[in-house]
């Protein structure tokens, strides 16, 4: 696999998170769910950015985020995503070129706005999701570029497109085109909320081989085998065959295969600070990995050392250079 043009190839929301600090008062008073991921139309997302406080404005969208993830640690990535002809649109177009990442899908010129999350932090860390979709809602199968597909050692679908009808459809023709170019095809199923609506539908992708790598946290996985017991779920994941690779947070990752688990560490931080985007870089450092041919426990290793870079500052996207700090903790990729 590592002989392609992109390592990983990201399929996903094409997202600006507009982030804020609150209290756990105002996640009550708004009869926020705290630590999930709603869908909201565009007057609530007017109304909650009215009430909010202080924002920060940064690209953000889960697939996207682990391509840049991928793009920092010095691998080479690509994004397909629907964005809209407008101010915010040109703001992720920015982002996610500047450090490297290949974007090329043709924007929308009319219908819905780029699409925005507004994410709302309380002191403990956890990031509770408000989503107006918008644009990334017209993500269709004449989006996915082909040749891009198949110069990509592996294609990464995140859960949250799953609810577009066309966005489904075109994930389901990546993964074909993928296929038949001998290469991997992955998923992570991004929220328990997600699983729920899916299950039926996930577990499909699993057993008829359209998934060869699954990401997801305790909650999503139990989820995902409706059952309260993770031991249960996690011999559920063993029997597909596919390659699972569950997170724990503070406590790290499970390596998941028919043949064995294997546990890895996370990586000390100092300050918790925003969980946001600590699957998604998890995900970045563990496929670069992968594309790249190292252990599973190293590919877990450096997942778990691009997490901790980011859920010590606010915001979905490393603030330093990956590589760099990946070589100071003796973590390399050739």
């Amino acid at each position: 696999m590592a002989n392609q043009s992109h390592d990983v190839l990201g399929i996903g929301n094409a997202i600006v998170d507009v982030l804020a600090h609150t209290e756990d008062d105002f996640l009550i008073a708004n009869q926020l769910n705290k630590g999930s991921m709603r869908l909201i139309d565009e007057p609530e997302a007017e109304r909650l950015y009215g009430a909010m406080g202080p924002a920060t404005i940064i690209s953000g969208g889960s697939a996207a985020n682990t391509t840049v993830g991928i793009a920092s640690l010095g691998g080479k990535a690509a994004f397909i995503g629907k964005i809209r002809q407008d101010a915010v649109g040109d703001v992720f177009a920015h982002d996610i070129r500047a450090i490297g990442v290949r974007f090329d899908t043709p924007r929308s010129v009319d219908g819905p706005a780029t699409a925005r999350s507004f994410i709302l932090v309380t002191p403990d860390g956890e990031r509770t999701m408000n989503t107006y979709l918008g644009a990334c809602q017209l993500l269709n199968p004449d989006d996915i570029d082909e040749a891009i597909v198949e110069a990509s050692s592996i294609t990464y679908l995140e859960g949250y497109l799953w609810d577009p009808p066309d966005a489904k459809e075109a994930f389901r023709k990546a993964a074909g085109i993928a296929h038949r170019a001998g290469n991997k095809v992955s998923i992570t199923l991004s929220d328990s909320f997600c699983v729920d609506r899916y299950r039926d539908e996930f577990r499909e992708l699993l057993r008829d081989k359209t998934i060869d790598i699954l990401f997801a946290n305790e909650h999503e996985l139990k989820s995902l085998y409706a059952t309260s017991d993770f031991d249960s779920a996690l011999a559920a994941l063993r029997q597909e065959g596919t390659l699972g690779v569950v997170t724990r947070s503070e406590h790290g990752s499970l390596v998941v295969t028919r043949e064995a688990t294997k546990a890895v560490s996370a990586f000390p931080i100092e300050t918790l600070v925003d969980t946001t985007g600590a699957g998604d870089l998890f995900a970045a450092g563990f496929l670069l990995g992968l594309a790249r041919g190292i252990s599973h426990e190293d590919c877990a290793r450096m997942g778990a050392l691009a997490a901790a870079e980011v859920i010590q500052h606010l915001g979905a996207r490393p603030q330093t250079s990956l590589k760099e700090l990946a070589l100071q903790n003796g973590l390399t990729i050739s």
